[in-house]
């Protein structure tokens, strides 16, 4: 029996994943699956430490002539995803980058747009609140209406038509998967040279959240006039579209090395748990729409209603938390 063999025989004994396996040893799955599959042969700490999980002797694992005491019923484990794996290809992964590259600073605008969509029609309510002269409630709201639910509109048709040109390869963000040779090693290199850009598009989306209630706060301490607290209000909102959009057309350029070598929020475990996140998301994002759209036509307050949006945000980064922390691996 040769190391390999002797590897998936032991993992089993144990009634151990490939990933369970993966993380004693501070390793990728890849990795496990490829000495598994004796297509690559560990070193020697990674023997010895396999050695002390196994309860086995060093002899054992590196000397094929020396079989296994006994034949040891194996333990039930869900291992379906380490003989149907889908393999990923070297072109398929850099098909994959590049179409990100490409698709998610679009995503963005979008997200853009519908972050900074009641700017218009809130800025516009100002005026005719300050300068009704200038500009009536009825055309201010009717004008800011239409502005925004073009903005709407363009938004949802980003959000549909480029989402769907990814969809090719959504199952790299929802299932495990092995990837061919060339494949780590061009995902680990494109990562350290991108890693640079996603710090600075970080900071500067942080320091953007940060600073952009910062005008706000200070008008209002201020005691400024209304039309100036509003200009500061949209100013907010344009500012928090921005780091959002730094957030989509870099950050989330950079995770897709990530999830080609499924380390971090890409690891099979992730997966599983983000499949049930997803659907509470997308229920989660309705009922906020909802709500929103029923406040505001209901009290004709869409220069304030906006707020819905502010808490609803913060408010679903605890629901999410709350619930990662509740669902088992």
């Amino acid at each position: 029996m040769i190391l390999a063999d002797k590897i998936i025989n032991e993992r089993k004994k144990n009634g151990w994943s490939q990933e369970e396996l993966a993380d004693m040893l501070n390793v990728s799955r890849q990795s496990v699956s490829k000495w598994e599959g004796a297509q690559s042969v560990p070193d020697l700490q990674k023997i010895l430490k396999m050695a002390e999980i196994f309860g086995v002797s060093t002899d054992y694992l590196l000397k094929d002539e020396i079989e296994p005491e006994g034949n040891s019923e194996l333990k039930c484990v869900d291992d379906d995803s380490d003989t149907s794996l889908r393999k990923v290809t070297l072109e398929e992964a850099s098909e994959f980058i590049s179409l990100r590259k490409k698709i998610l600073p679009k995503i963005g605008i979008g997200v853009f747009l519908m972050i900074t969509c009641p700017v218009i029609l809130v800025l516009l309510a100002g005026i005719s609140s300050s300068y009704p002269d200038i500009l009536t409630e009825k055309a201010a709201t009717v004008i800011g209406l239409l502005c925004m639910f073009i903005q709407i509109g363009a938004a949802i048709y980003s959000f549909v038509i480029n989402s769907g040109k990814l969809m090719k390869y959504k199952f790299l963000e929802e299932e495990a998967f092995e990837t061919a040779y060339g494949v780590d090693g061009m995902a680990k290199d494109r990562l350290a040279e991108y890693e640079a850009s996603n710090t600075k598009a970080l900071t500067l989306g942080v320091l953007l959240c940060v600073l952009s209630a910062v005008p706000l706060v200070i008008t209002s301490v201020m005691e400024a006039p209304n039309i100036v607290i509003i200009c500061m209000v949209c100013l907010t909102l344009i500012l928090v579209g921005i780091a959002v959009y730094l957030f989509i057309s870099v950050c989330a350029v950079y995770s897709s090395y990530k999830i080609l070598l499924q380390t971090d929020d890409y690891t099979p475990n992730m997966k599983r748990k983000n499949k049930k996140l997803d659907a509470l998301s997308s229920s989660y994002w309705i009922m906020i729409v909802i709500i929103y759209l029923v406040t505001s036509f209901l009290t004709n307050g869409w220069h304030f209603t906006w707020v819905i949006w502010a808490i609803a945000g913060l408010l679903f980064a605890l629901v999410r938390n709350i619930a990662q922390a509740m669902i088992k691996d």
